[in-house]
């Protein structure tokens, strides 16, 4: 089944980000190499792409898991949520 996860960021987190940025992308990555992975991606704190020194607000990853349990595993193992560049993380 597809899951969403919608996660909000601390304020201030992109040097947080940088530093978790691989192994976060290396997950996504292998979901992707699984045929699990529908969308990933940050959300800009501005109407642009690249928002500098704006940063993220978030991110939202659709992704497919047998059951919402083994979701919320896989998000509560996140290098975004483990180096505290989430705030808040949901799984729906």
């Amino acid at each position: 089944m597809w899951y969403l996860i919608s996660a909000d960021d601390v304020e201030n987190s992109n040097e947080l980000r940088a530093k978790a940025r691989p192994a976060h992308i290396a997950r996504l990555k292998q979901l992707i190499e699984e045929d699990r992975l529908l969308l990933a991606g940050p959300h800009p704190a501005i109407d642009s792409e690249e928002p500098g020194a704006a940063g993220m607000t978030g991110s939202t990853i659709i992704a497919k898991f047998d059951s919402l349990a083994e979701a919320q595993a896989w998000a509560d193992k996140d290098p975004y949520w483990e180096g505290g560049v989430y705030k808040k993380v949901q799984v729906l």
